[in-house]
């Protein structure tokens, strides 16, 4: 009796260890952040020294990054050595460029610069497409081109796991009820006499670039886990200046920088978070931004 019991429960053990172990999981951590003109062109060293320690502390698995001006690869992988990535890849060295990293080995998929204001990066990693993007910062209708030349090809890709990540420039729908009550905010944006370009909609705030994503379908990770009132990723007190104070930073907080993910990938993810407090205050103009996965081991 005990012997046959002793045997049943080692099958038991055995088979529950077994599966315990096929679906074994590991949270991988995304993270976008714009740098704020390469820390001014690389001549901002102690704020890239910090930097680079803070995203170090953070352990993203995958890091997109905008304005890596003055970057080449190399530069950008000395870098990315700091927090544990031996994988990078850059769009371009002219410019605004936008690059990743990674622990994981990265291929190269697209990089486009025609038709776009600054460029897309299209990579794949962990098994993932990511779209890296940083839309233009002057003009909605620009933007919203951008956006339907980065949904057409996610489209017709057919891809059912990817990551559209970055500086959109550009307003969501989902923050709307905090928008509306800004006052200050609209106008500023308000073009003035002789300007080529817009941010706004007929002199609103513009939705439709979000929009265009929301449609495809993306899901925006970052509603699932923050209050509205807490989403906002620029600007930052690095931009307090004799003429600029602190109470017309706080009058502009508004989200611009946003980590879109296929239905599929939205279901595994377990977290997101907006760093806008603390030392990330002094690190850029803008926030960065991080979800985390819960992917199954292969």
């Amino acid at each position: 009796m005990n012997r046959k019991f002793y045997l049943f429960l080692t099958v038991l053990l055995f088979s529950s260890y077994n599966s315990f172990s096929q679906g074994a999981q590991e949270v991988m951590k995304v993270m976008t952040y714009n740098i704020w003109n390469g820390f001014d062109w690389g001549k901002d060293r102690e704020r890239k020294e910090e930097c680079l320690k803070w995203i170090k502390s953070k352990q993203p698995d995958v890091l997109a990054l905008q304005e890596l001006c003055g970057y080449t690869e190399e530069m950008l992988k000395e870098d990315a050595k700091e927090w544990g990535h031996p994988y990078v890849k850059i769009l371009k060295t002219e410019g605004y460029p936008v690059g990743i990293t990674s622990r994981q080995p990265i291929l190269v998929k697209d990089r486009i610069v025609e038709g776009f204001w600054h460029g897309l990066l299209h990579c794949e990693t962990y098994g993932i497409d990511f779209y890296i993007v940083h839309l233009s910062p002057a003009d909605s209708d620009f933007r919203l081109r951008e956006a339907n030349l980065i949904a057409e090809k996610i489209q017709q890709q057919g891809n059912s796991k990817y990551v559209i990540l970055g500086d959109f420039n550009s307003h969501s729908p989902f923050d709307e009820v905090l928008l509306k009550q800004n006052a200050i905010l609209l106008k500023k944006q308000q073009p003035k006499k002789g300007d080529k370009y817009s941010n706004l909609r007929l002199g609103a705030f513009d939705y439709a670039v979000i929009s265009r994503f929301i449609s495809l379908p993306a899901i925006d990770v970052t509603n699932n886990f923050i209050p509205v009132e807490a989403r906002y990723t620029f600007p930052t007190p690095a931009l307090i200046k004799p003429d600029f104070t602190k109470e017309e930073i706080i009058q502009q907080r508004q989200r611009i920088d946003y980590i879109f993910t296929s239905p599929l990938m939205s279901r595994s993810c377990v977290n997101a978070e907006v760093f806008n407090s603390g030392i990330t205050d002094k690190l850029s103009d803008h926030y960065p931004v991080m979800a985390s996965f819960k992917l199954k081991k292969e």
